[in-house]
Parts: C-alpha cells; sequence; structure tokens
C-alpha cells in the first residue's frame, strides 16, 4: 500500500467513485484532493497499536482520570473562599463537563461493548470498555450527589441570605402568584403541547438535553380509572430563569419555568387528574462518525449527520429525586436504557440554566471583580502593528492581556494596500466574529483570502458551516482541509509587499480565535515577521489547501508529520543529558497526557534522574512516583477562575533552554487524526517572560495547585506558616496590571528554573468537600 495520510486508519479505504482531473473523487463545489505524502499508513496504523513498554498498573485511565479533573471543578464548587455566583458557575461547568462527557465519551465505551472489542484493543491501562463504564457510573453516581448536596445546602442558601431567592410557587405571596399566572397564560400556555402516551400516540421523540415533564393521568371510565403516560416538553425557547419580583437593590426571588408549568398541568389535560409527574432530561450520543472519503461535499454530509445526531441512541436519563416508579421504569423502557444509566438527582435538572442568576445586575458582591485585560504596550494604538512585528517579535498572553491586537492585526491586514494575501485557519470563533468580518472585508478589497474552516469542531460544526458560507459569499476561498483530519492548529499569515520584497507576518497560538474565551481562557499567541517560520507557515497553508508535500520543515513541529517522534526525540535528549551529567529538566504545562509512547519515554527519562514537572488540567495517565520509574516526575493541576488551556514546553538541553508553545496536547488525536503545530520562543526576552512571568508562578502556586498521587488521588499542597502565598492566576493579573502602570511589557529576568522540594499535601480550602477517590 502507497504512502497517504487521512483515511481511518484501522480499515482499508474504498477508493470506488468517480475522479477529477488530478485522480481525486468528484464532489460538488470544492474539488476533492488526492491526499498528500504525510505519514505511510502503515507507519500510522503500527504507532497508533504500540504495546506500551509498562505493566498495564503503570498507567491511569483516560475516562477515570477525566472523571477526577472534573471532581476537582467541584471542588472549587464547594470552596467557600470562591464568591458565590462563581460557586455557582463551577457547578454549572460540572454539569456541562459531565453532559459532553457522557455524549462523547460513554457514548464510545457503550459502542465499544457492542461491538465486542477485542483485549488488543483495549488502552494502556488495560480495562475493559464494560468495566470503565462500571466504575464510570460508581464515580459520577457519587460526584452528581455530591454537587446537589453542595448546590442545595450551601451555595442557594448562601445566595438567598445574599439576595438572590429561589422560590417554589407554594412560597410565592399572591401578588407573585398572580404575576406568574398571567405569565403563564400569556407566554407560556401558547407554546406549550402535552404529548399522549398509548398505543396510538407512541412515546415522542425526546430531544438531546431538552428538558421535559413526564406525568401520569387518570381517566375515569365508568367505575374503574385508567391511567396513562404523557409527556410535555419545557420550551427551550423560553427563559427558564423566571425573576417573579425585585425588592429594592440587591434582592431578586426567583422561580423556575418547570416548576411553573408543573402547577399549570392540570390545564394542559382537562378532564384528567394528574397522579404524579417528574422532570427529566435524555443526553444522546453526538459524536458524529463521516465517511470522509465518501463524502461528495462535505459540508453537505455534516450538515446531514449533524439532523441524524438529534435522533440518535440515548446514553444518560436524568430524572429528579422523587420520581415515583413507575415513571422512572417507563422512561427507562422507553429509551432502552439500563437501570444504571438513570441519574436521581434532589435538585434542578441541568445546572446551566442557572448561569442566567451570574449575570444579574447589582450583584458584584457574589462574582469575581471583573478582569479588564491590558493592551500590550507593544502593540498600543497607535502604533503601526507591522513596523512593531518587523522590528521584534511579541506575545500576548490571554486573558491578562487583551485579544484587541489579534482582531487589529487582521483589521489592519484586511484596509492596508501594501497586503496582498491573507490566509488564516479557523477551529472555534464567536457569534458577530470581528475576525469573520475582517476576512470578508479583506476579500471584498480584492485581497487574496483563504479560509481553513474546520467543520468538524466538536458542538461547533453548525457555527462554523454558517461561518463558511459566510464568508464564501464575500468571496474567501474556503477550504476544509485535509480528509480524516481535523485542523486543530491555529495560524494567520498575512502577505505583504514592502520597500525591500515581500514580508511574512504571522501569528502562532495556543488557543483559538475566539474574542469570547480569549476573555476566560488562559493561551498564548506570537506574533512573528521571522522569515524561517513565514516560510513554514507558507508551507502549512499550502498543505491544507493544495499538494505541496515534502517539505523541509525550519522552525515548526508538524503533526501528524512525525510531531510526536520529534517530541520523544527532545525527551530522549534530556535523558542522554542526565546520564551524562550535563544540565537536565522537563517542564511540561497542557490539558492532558495520554499518549502511552510519550509517557513511557518521561518514565526512561525519570529513570536517569531528570527532574520532570507536569503541569496537566485535566486528562493525567501517567503515575508519578512510582518507586524506580517515575520519583522524579511531579504532576500538579491547577483549576482556577480562568480555565488553563496553554501549552508550553521547557527542555533544559544542557544549560541552552528550549522554550516551545503549541496547538496539541499529547493524547493520540493530536499526534495522528489531527493538523498540529508547535513553534518555538526564540527571542530571549520572551523566553524569559515565559520562564519567570508564567512557569516560576506555575509552578509556585499553592492555593489553587493540586498534586497527583500514586494512587490517582489529588491533593493541595500544604503551606507552611512562613511561605508565600502563591495563587499564579491572581499574580498573573498583578503583573499584567503593573505593566500597563508603568506603559512597558512585563519583562522579567530571566530566572533559572530551581526544583522546590517536595511539601506535603493539605486539607482542602476552607469548606471544600473532599472528593477524592482513586482513579
Amino acid at each position: 500500500m502507497g504512502p497517504h495520510v487521512g483515511a481511518r486508519h484501522t480499515r482499508p479505504r474504498d477508493r470506488a467513485g468517480g475522479r477529477d482531473a488530478q485522480g481525486g473523487p468528484v464532489r460538488a463545489g470544492v474539488p476533492r484532493r488526492p491526499h498528500p505524502v504525510l505519514v505511510p499508513t502503515e507507519e500510522i496504523a503500527v504507532s497508533e497499536r504500540a504495546l506500551p513498554a509498562y505493566p498495564p498498573d503503570h498507567y491511569f485511565n483516560r475516562e477515570l482520570s477525566w472523571l477526577e479533573f472534573n471532581a476537582r471543578v467541584l471542588e472549587e464548587a464547594a470552596d467557600r473562599s470562591n464568591p458565590l455566583l462563581e460557586r455557582l458557575k463551577f457547578l454549572a461547568i460540572f454539569s456541562s463537563n459531565l453532559d459532553e462527557f457522557f455524549e462523547i465519551r460513554v457514548a464510545g465505551l457503550q459502542q465499544q461493548v457492542y461491538a465486542g472489542v477485542e483485549p488488543q484493543d483495549y488502552g494502556a491501562d488495560g480495562l475493559a470498555p464494560a468495566d470503565q463504564l462500571a466504575a464510570i457510573e460508581r464515580r459520577v453516581h457519587e460526584l452528581v450527589a455530591a454537587q446537589y448536596r453542595i448546590l442545595g445546602t450551601d451555595v442557594l442558601p448562601g445566595l438567598a441570605a445574599g439576595g438572590i431567592e429561589r422560590v417554589r410557587f407554594a412560597e410565592l405571596t399572591d401578588t407573585e402568584r398572580r404575576r406568574v399566572d398571567a405569565l403563564f397564560r400569556a407566554s407560556v400556555y401558547p407554546v406549550l403541547t402535552p404529548l399522549a402516551i398509548d398505543p396510538g400516540h407512541p412515546f415522542p421523540h425526546v430531544h438531546n438535553k431538552s428538558l421535559n415533564i413526564a406525568l401520569v393521568v387518570e381517566r375515569k371510565n365508568g367505575s374503574q380509572p385508567r391511567r396513562h403516560f404523557a409527556v410535555v416538553q419545557v420550551p427551550a425557547v423560553l427563559d427558564r430563569v423566571v425573576v417573579v419580583s425585585t425588592h429594592g437593590e440587591g434582592r431578586v426571588r426567583f422561580i423556575l419555568l418547570e416548576d411553573i408549568i408543573a402547577r399549570h398541568l392540570r390545564k394542559l389535560f382537562g378532564g384528567l387528574r394528574v397522579v404524579s409527574h417528574t422532570v427529566f432530561r435524555v443526553a444522546r450520543n453526538t459524536d458524529l462518525t463521516i465517511q470522509e472519503d465518501d463524502a461528495e461535499d462535505l459540508l453537505e454530509t455534516i450538515e446531514e449527520s449533524l439532523r441524524q445526531r438529534m435522533r440518535s441512541d440515548p446514553v444518560r436519563l436524568e430524572i429528579s429525586a422523587d420520581a415515583d416508579d413507575a415513571l422512572s421504569s417507563m422512561l427507562v423502557q422507553a429509551h432502552d436504557l439500563e437501570p444504571r444509566d438513570v441519574y436521581r438527582v434532589d435538585g434542578p435538572i441541568d445546572l446551566t440554566a442557572l448561569m442566567a442568576l451570574h449575570r444579574l445586575d447589582d450583584f458584584a458582591a457574589l462574582r469575581d471583580e471583573p478582569l479588564v485585560p491590558r493592551v500590550s504596550a507593544a502593540l498600543a494604538q497607535g502604533r503601526d502593528v507591522f513596523d512593531v512585528i518587523r522590528a521584534h517579535d511579541v506575545l500576548i498572553h490571554l486573558p491578562y492581556e487583551s485579544f484587541g491586537p489579534v482582531v487589529d492585526f487582521i483589521d489592519r491586514a484586511a484596509d492596508d494596500a501594501q497586503v496582498l494575501a491573507i490566509k488564516q485557519t479557523l477551529y472555534r470563533t464567536s457569534g458577530a466574529s470581528p475576525i469573520i468580518s475582517a476576512l470578508a472585508r479583506a476579500a471584498q478589497n480584492g485581497k487574496q483570502v483563504t479560509a481553513l474552516v474546520e467543520l468538524k469542531a466538536r458542538m461547533d460544526e453548525q457555527n462554523n458551516i454558517t461561518w463558511a458560507r459566510t464568508l464564501e459569499q464575500a468571496g474567501v476561498h474556503v477550504v476544509y482541509g485535509i480528509v480524516g483530519l481535523k485542523t486543530h492548529c491555529k495560524a494567520a499569515l498575512v502577505v505583504r509587499r514592502e520597500a525591500d520584497g515581500i514580508r511574512r507576518y504571522v501569528h502562532l497560538s495556543t488557543g483559538n480565535y475566539n474574542p469570547t474565551t480569549a476573555r476566560s481562557y488562559t493561551d498564548l499567541g506570537l506574533f512573528t515577521a521571522e522569515p524561517d517560520v513565514g516560510e513554514d507557515v507558507s508551507a502549512l497553508f499550502n498543505l491544507l489547501t493544495g499538494y505541496a508535500d515534502g517539505y523541509e520543515w525550519r522552525k515548526l513541529l508538524v503533526a501528524p508529520l512525525g510531531l510526536r517522534e520529534q517530541i520523544i526525540t527532545l525527551i530522549e535528549r534530556e535523558q542522554r543529558n542526565a546520564q551524562q551529567g550535563r544540565p537536565a529538566r522537563i517542564i511540561v504545562k497542557m490539558n492532558a497526557l495520554v499518549e502511552p509512547s510519550v509517557i513511557d519515554a518521561l518514565y526512561r527519562a525519570s529513570q536517569a534522574g531528570v527532574p520532570i514537572d507536569l503541569v496537566i488540567r485535566g486528562i493525567c495517565c501517567l503515575r508519578p512516583g512510582l518507586p524506580g520509574v517515575s520519583e522524579t516526575i511531579r504532576v500538579t493541576s491547577i483549576v482556577d477562575r480562568f480555565l488553563e488551556h496553554s501549552r508550553i514546553f521547557y527542555f533544559e538541553n544542557g544549560g541552552d533552554p528550549q522554550v516551545l508553545l503549541a496547538s496539541a496536547d499529547w493524547m493520540p488525536r493530536n499526534f495522528w487524526r489531527r493538523i498540529e503545530t508547535m513553534f518555538p520562543i526564540e527571542d530571549p526576552v520572551l523566553q524569559s517572560r515565559v520562564v519567570g512571568e508564567i512557569l516560576q508562578l506555575v509552578l509556585a502556586d499553592n492555593v489553587k495547585a493540586r498534586e497527583l498521587l500514586p494512587d490517582g488521588t489529588y491533593g493541595r499542597r500544604a503551606r507552611a506558616a512562613a511561605d508565600a502565598t502563591v495563587r499564579c492566576q491572581a499574580a498573573l493579573q498583578y503583573v499584567a496590571r503593573e505593566a500597563a502602570r508603568e506603559g512597558s511589557e512585563p519583562h522579567p529576568p530571566f530566572i533559572p528554573i530551581v526544583r522546590r522540594p517536595r511539601t506535603p499535601l493539605g486539607e482542602p480550602a476552607a469548606g471544600a468537600e473532599r472528593l477524592r477517590t482513586p482513579a
């Protein structure tokens, strides 16, 4: 078999069908192209099936490790040092995270069980899919019980004391009740549709994650009453949080929409007696399986897949804790679920709706103080962005610094008469995106504009389809990348004609071109006009849009073009340096560590004595602290106000430190099934900033950092009375404020990273629950 990439690596490719002039299959709209020569399919298949070098008990299970990350989110909800509305936000994030986990990961495990996956295809930890599902069920039930205990006994009472009170219908005043009754008649009742369930009316299709009320109604038939089931959907088009009264500034009472509907059910079923009712919600499998090789038009194929996803298999049923057995059994049977798939909750189902409370006015004391990102002094208003980048590289640290210069970069290029072309990848962006507007305007101004829109960005597929069409209508050349691969790298290229010739200006980032998440995710972006980086980024876009292959990368490391192998080479260099008595050190900050071959390389480096610090926010399958294997490896996780999203890599390199940033975590999907980039920070001033301003503070955090232990539990670091309190996100906000006050870039001196000795693990923060169990 000849070398290619982009196919599903575990099945033969069907090459039947029409061909274009170059031999690629034909589809409507955008011509298909053959796969560029990237990595031989045989290599990829062998690499993905490569057996781990260590026994299964040297690796944590991926799914259970993720659940422990979500447990750390829940700990923030339990932490009484956080403002109450921020604690409510963490409860909502926990719910949102868990939804996606069931929709994607649990659904995938269920499919593996049904397919009878063989033991040789299990993960490095050796846990069978059925055993994983059983462990997930146990842990999720524990965590959900803790979530609602925190909500019901702590957060909601605290909010009520602070002026935001949830009330039930029976607790309304006469004035409030009249107001709610009027609201129901005018705005709710006309939208509702009661659905009977009987032989003539089968159980209705319940949309994914929609909120519904199931009920038992009774009809008198002579002397023998007959009971029937029915369902009413809670309309998603209406606000679920309904403010029923305000009492001056700082006092709000609210009721939930489902409580209003439940109170008025008899109006929907005239002549019938409502015997019982319960609120429920169903989560479905939302993972898209797209046969891209066979697709005539990828955009239309994904649109059809999105329609099919609405009717996909259920994977979880949430019902109210007080639901009677008849309703529970009916819902389980109707959705073909197992009893273990049922989660009874003692409170409102789907806490993401309560985020509406976070947006209420007049409750600043219950929220974090707003962050005002500073504008980079290097790119302050009035300075020409191209002059600045031509003079020196610029680093932007989100959210402490403003995302504005990134928008300004594209805006300026769109209107600059000297700019010939703009090329950009778009994985996730925001509604009313200023970047989309700038790209469209650039095309209308006659520039050559290319946008790589990733249609398969999970949960953003429909948004990206909309943006793709908007850009095409404006004259932008829109492409969807390489068949079988997601384009996950974040890159923008501006080509400009200048007095001394054509010059390339580049922006590379660890995060998306999304102004919304730029306010809540920590990410790093690099502006540079360095010629070799410009050549590489041009080659990257040629790879994504054309037939280019065989390019010798000068600065970038690219997946799936050997990124994993090059990372292992960097790790092994530190291993050799340690063995030869030269300075050796590895520091990695990223979201997830899963790839067994990279974990094995880290184990070997540890066995050679290399000090290794891994700051992994989410999944970590590496087991630290194993005698003779990983004793020099320390793993920490920081969960705080902002989502830690930046990927930073530090290699001591025998005393000549190397600092890199990347769009990729160390997971199989990033190495094999995505286009990713890793890029160097070579400017000594910026290197010092990454090390001295970011990594030093991240490693010193003793407030929000948790350390991973060999048994899979996480614990907070203990602090001696004399130790300074270090909360890295708060410290980085301070650094940004001071730099803005001085009107200069935060350029700390280069500080060699000295590893602190291990400290005992302390107790959770005041008021926090201990949610640790072995992963």
